[in-house]
């Protein structure tokens, strides 16, 4: 049997950049009393706590010690000590990386026409420092869900865009993720640096691990993930992973 359960957020544990539902919550808390749980995803830490971590009902302190927060794409990791978060590493990028990398992202926006920032809420921003990566939102984080999901559905523009980010900073990589972003690393800095480090902190092996994701195609988030032989469910929503994980609960005889 699997001993971990690892997920993307986005589009896997919930509709993009908006809390899980409760059902998901529910099936979440039932999975710690017999898996580690480690989403692991571009999102900021706040937005771990936000979309997931305070929509659990009522977990104990010996369930969320099963559950591991893989920030940035494992980039920095977080657990849980008994009474709150503590962060056991992080591997910032440089000023000047940002810099560069922020520069790079907005130009090849600004040539293509995709930078949008009229479109922008007030306080939000396109491009986001992330500490150890830098992330570009072509709506900013705030925008409505459906304004979101319709403005690149077949990852074309933003195919575009990291095209022309890799002709003029190629010392970076680009990945595509959720449903208007694209994130910036320096390379090797992906989910392949985080899933590595997971099997370092929870001491498992590959053939220990259960990974759910939706962007698992060839440029996609997930997809380094795929590339390192990890067993992978490809799903389209959080629907799909709701019905797999009541499959995963009724097979061990708690989905009651």
């Amino acid at each position: 049997m699997k001993k971990v359960l690892a997920f993307d957020i986005d589009q896997t544990l919930n509709v993009a950049k908006t809390p899980i539902t409760d059902e998901i919550a529910t099936l979440l808390v039932k999975c710690l009393d017999h898996f580690e749980v480690c989403p692991i995803s571009g999102q900021k830490f706040d937005q771990f706590l936000i979309q997931i971590v305070n929509r659990l009902p009522h977990p104990t302190a010996k369930q969320l010690s099963h559950l591991h927060l893989f920030v940035a794409q494992g980039t920095q990791y977080y657990r849980h000590n008994g009474t709150d978060w503590e962060q056991v590493y992080n591997y910032p990028l440089t000023s000047e990386q940002v810099a560069k990398i922020t520069a790079t992202i907005e130009q090849a926006a600004r040539e293509l026409g995709y930078w949008e920032a009229d479109k922008l809420q007030d306080g939000d921003e396109i491009i986001e420092n992330r500490l150890s990566q830098v992330t570009f939102s072509a709506l900013g984080q705030h925008a409505g869900t459906e304004a979101k999901y319709a403005w690149d559905p077949d990852c074309k523009k933003r195919e575009r865009i990291v095209a022309r980010c890799k002709e003029l900073a190629p010392e970076f990589d680009y990945e595509i993720g959720g449903t208007t972003s694209i994130n910036a690393i320096t390379p090797g800095m992906n989910k392949v640096f985080g899933m590595t480090h997971l099997l370092e902190e929870l001491h498992v092996e590959k053939s220990d691990i259960l990974y759910f994701g939706d962007m698992t195609q060839p440029g996609g988030n997930d997809y380094p993930v795929v590339q390192m032989g990890i067993d992978t469910i490809t799903v389209r929503s959080h629907e799909d992973t709701a019905y797999a994980l009541r499959g995963i609960l009724g097979v061990i005889g708690d989905l009651a």
